[in-house]
């Protein structure tokens, strides 16, 4: 099976289960970082890395699954070009949203907020880029997985 090949619809389970696996890594590798650059506690970057992370689950799971109905509906492969604009396109819709956080939380300005949001997009677009990637090769490898068990399982049964 091939990842770049459409797999079967993910369940609300999957979607959940994925976002908080990005959003968990996310926190762990950005709170610290984020502590260190700005001279705040861990506690307060913790804090607001917390609450981007939720603005980014949600987004995450509306913004895959329309990116998936639309693979579907277009029928195109996720090639590294395609990968590209849907790493693109969800940080640029993160950003929206995550900007006025970050200025009120941080007392800083709208402009402050866009530009220290920038530097994370050049964390986030790699970072989004290798762990959709990773988790697209790894569900395929987990479904062949889980349905080769299930032909063993239905081939034990026949054999009784």
């Amino acid at each position: 099976m091939n990842p770049n090949h459409t797999t079967p619809e993910k369940s609300l389970k999957e979607r959940i289960l994925h976002a908080l696996a990005f959003e968990g890594l996310a926190i762990a590798l950005s709170a610290p970082a984020l502590a260190w650059l700005l001279d705040k506690s861990l506690v307060h970057t913790g804090a607001l890395t917390l609450a981007v992370s939720t603005l980014a689950m949600l987004w995450n799971m509306a913004f895959n699954a329309a990116f998936d109905r639309a693979q579907r509906h277009l029928g195109f492969s996720r090639g590294a070009k395609v990968r590209v604009v849907h790493a693109l396109l969800f940080e640029l819709g993160l950003i929206v949203a995550t900007v006025p956080l970050a200025a009120w939380w941080l007392s800083i300005g709208l402009v402050q907020a866009f530009v220290l949001d920038i530097g994370l997009l050049l964390f986030f677009l790699p970072y989004t880029l290798g762990f959709n990637w990773a988790y697209d090769v790894l569900r395929v490898r987990w479904l062949a997985r889980d349905a080769e068990a299930s032909l063993e399982t239905a081939d034990a049964r026949g054999r009784l």
